[in-house]
């Protein structure tokens, strides 16, 4: 497969070369649906520390390749599993399946590790994803076209969780492989939100406890970084907005969105994330977040507060919390912490295991928006 990368100055591009180097998401217009209402899912106030209290980050080298045992070690950091669980017993875990490249995605030994954890407390687990574009569906011939056809988006989502292993390991462990890109939708209210009121979701995501965020740990040429919270692009369902869901920044750019702040952060209070397990066996540096180079970190990093363990995570990386615009709208927004000095870091202290990644040439989404994703499927 041939390298793309992108440049930092608008230029015309391939869509085949955008996807590998910022496959993000798209959505073309929404559609006026029909639905119940349901309240917004994460209050500010849930995810905001209490006075005095300083949030927990796990940090866990991977020794010889056991992915599994360091995953069960940093949830142990936590408290364990039925701390960080307490009270949520049906939870979905979100891998980043944004395409079917292996070298792109959540590994299934962190997912197989999770599972298991939680289905020995006797939790009801399921996994759920709506990969962004796969060759031979909505890619073709170097083109990455939106579609809310669900016929195409249904075998894409089958054929992503086939290539990566995801459907092997359901059957295995006997959990629900959800596509969240089709099926019975409702509407989840944002009040205060920064480019959406209201987001029309798979029924399944609000009918779940807990909402566990599996990303990669990867650079990203949108937004600088991509982990537990970025992951969550995944959830806009292309039945409704689109994939590759080029719409979504186009309407986030149009209200002002710093890099794709606001349809991160739209999506995260829309929905119940309470833990985020990053997986750092391999990450991606440079160009992410399909472009990048590969490094082994052989790192597990988890937490239940999603932007304290994304900042721990990005300073592993060897990025400031400053650099980071969803980061910094996120505390606007009111969510904590604010500062690394309020995280408490568990297991290997962040300077063990840090390296200052290459940085992605950084793209303005309304300097390709009108480059990538916008050709509809014939």
């Amino acid at each position: 497969m041939v390298k793309e990368t992108l440049s930092s100055k608008a230029q015309p591009i391939s869509r085949r070369e955008f996807i590998k180097t910022a496959a993000v998401g798209t959505a073309a217009v929404l559609t006026a649906c029909q639905g119940r209402q349901v309240p917004t899912s994460t209050p500010l106030s849930e995810m905001v520390d209490s006075m005095g209290e300083r949030t927990a980050v796990s940090i866990v080298k991977i020794k010889q390749g056991n992915i599994e045992t360091a995953v069960e070690a940093a949830i142990d950091h936590l408290g364990g599993i039925e701390t960080v669980t307490k009270g949520k017993d049906r939870i979905m875990l979100k891998p980043n399946l944004v395409s079917n490249d292996p070298r792109t995605t959540t590994k299934p030994p962190v997912i197989r590790a999770l599972a298991k954890l939680m289905k020995n407390t006797g939790k009801a687990v399921s996994i759920g994803e709506g990969s962004a574009a796969a060759g031979g569906y909505n890619s073709l011939n170097g083109v990455d076209y939106c579609t809310k056809n669900p016929g195409i988006l249904d075998a894409m989502q089958q054929f992503v969780f086939d290539e990566l292993g995801y459907t092997e390991l359901a059957h295995d462990l006997d959990l629900p492989l959800i596509n969240l890109h089709s099926g019975d939708m409702v509407d989840v209210q944002v009040p205060g939100g920064f480019a959406y009121q209201n987001l029309r979701l798979h029924h399944s995501l609000t009918e779940i406890d807990l909402l566990c965020s599996v990303p990669m740990m990867k650079t990203h040429v949108l937004a600088s970084v991509t982990l537990g919270m970025k992951n969550l692009i995944g959830l806009y369902p292309g039945a409704v907005y689109s994939t590759v869901r080029a719409g979504v920044h186009d309407h986030a750019a149009d209200v002002g969105s710093p890099g794709v702040a606001f349809e991160i952060l739209d999506m995260v209070r829309a929905n119940k994330l309470g833990l985020v397990v990053v997986d750092g066996s391999t990450a991606m540096e440079g160009n992410g977040p399909g472009a990048g180079e590969l490094l082994p970190m052989d790192v597990i990093i988890a937490g239940t507060n999603p932007l304290a363990t994304d900042m721990v995570t990005a300073k592993v990386m060897g990025f400031e919390p400053a650099e980071i615009p969803t980061f910094v709208w996120a505390n606007k927004s009111g969510m904590g912490p604010h500062s690394l000095d309020e995280i408490e870091i568990r297991g290997e202290a962040v300077s063990s295991v840090r390296r200052r990644f290459k940085r992605p040439e950084m793209v303005a989404w309304n300097d390709i928006r009108y480059e990538w994703g916008v050709q509809v499927m014939p």
